[in-house]
């Protein structure tokens, strides 16, 4: 055969998330809530009404105008993704060209050093501190060093749980105005330092929301960038005409509406991360078992130890899956019946 993969593809592994039946899921942060009957019901009598045989909208009107009234952003400054991944790959796809230099910073998602490289955009990744933290004044200078077209984080970050207030991420925006700052606020539902309200206020300046997380849709692909006119008409230029189905819009619009529900379950996420954080580190000072338990402003917990690798395993003999780095541990707040069992089989690893 003398057909050959190119360099950028020859090596890639697919992505490979945890597979298989687990009684308790901890390991995607996910919302630990599921649609209820009658929410269902709604979202059901929606799609009967869907007329399969035509293309779905290809501005996504009806959850662009439930994310606004959700947000209280101007429809004007909304593009809609097939997730949050695709916007990611559209914008490091079409905003940067080849040979243009990105930074990420380390630890974040993977995805956005990945994407870049797929497009032949050069990667230049900020450390962070020892605490996991960022220092916006270093952050600056790198970016300034490398000569950066574009700048991407999540705020709070995944998977550290750890967050740049408010004034350290608009001297970043305002230091780099030559720079796009793409600012990814997925966990930023669980707190309160967004800029979502202030993203006409810069010309640098584009936030991705997901419905992954707090909205609790991680089974429908529907994410959102926000950003000024100018680059909105660009994303929407650039994206594929039809790139989020209409049952995917229908469901969306449907449960964006559903606000008294959303704030409900956001609240009781950020509850039962809190009660999981204090219980960690209950157990942290009994056992004094983990090098670091880091205070969270997300819908998880992240744990620095050593034994990353043997908790891992013995939770999933439990049927509880959790996330596994390298040095670290990172659980998703469940219900409290969850967080309860977690606790039990944490407790049960430490007292063997």
């Amino acid at each position: 055969m003398s057909y050959k993969l190119n360099k950028k593809l020859v090596n890639l592994v697919p992505y490979d998330p945890i597979t298989g039946h687990y009684d308790i899921r901890l390991d995607a942060n996910e919302s630990c809530f599921n649609l209820n009957d009658s929410l269902k019901a709604k979202i059901a009598k929606s799609i009967s009404q869907i007329d399969f045989n035509r293309y779905p909208d290809s501005l996504s009107k009806a959850p662009t105008k439930a994310f606004a009234e959700l947000y209280n952003i101007p429809e004007d400054y909304i593009s809609v993704g097939n997730g949050s991944d695709e916007l990611i790959s559209i914008i490091e796809g079409c905003f940067f060209e080849a040979g243009d230099t990105i930074v990420n910073v380390s630890h974040d998602f993977s995805m956005y050093e990945f994407y870049a490289q797929l497009y032949e955009v050069n990667v230049a990744t900020y450390q962070k501190e020892a605490d996991l933290s960022i220092d916006p004044d270093k952050l600056i200078a790198f970016c300034k060093e490398n000569g950066a077209k574009g700048l991407i984080f999540s705020n709070p970050c995944n998977p550290t749980s750890l967050g740049l207030d408010k004034d350290s991420v608009r001297k970043i925006i305002t230091s780099l105005s030559d720079t796009l700052v793409i600012l990814d606020e997925a966990y930023m539902d669980f707190w309160d330092q967004s800029l979502l309200d202030e993203v006409n206020d810069y010309d640098n300046l584009l936030i991705l929301k997901t419905c992954s997380k707090a909205i609790g849709l991680a089974a429908v692909r529907c994410g959102f960038a926000i950003a000024n006119k100018k680059i909105t008409n660009a994303i929407r230029a650039a994206k594929s005409p039809y790139n989020n189905d209409t049952v995917a819009q229908t469901i969306v619009a449907d449960i964006l509406s559903e606000k008294e529900y959303l704030r409900e379950c956001r609240d009781i996420i950020v509850k039962n991360t809190n009660q999981l954080y204090k219980a960690i580190t209950a157990l942290d000072e009994k056992h004094k078992c983990f090098e670091k338990v880091y205070v969270p402003c997300t819908n998880f917990v992240l744990i620095k130890t050593d034994e990353f690798e043997n908790i891992y395993k013995f939770m999933l003999e439990n049927s509880i899956a959790i996330r596994k780095f390298k040095g670290f541990i990172r659980i998703t707040a469940g219900t409290e019946e969850e967080n309860a069992r977690f606790m039990e089989v944490l407790e049960k690893y430490y007292s063997k």
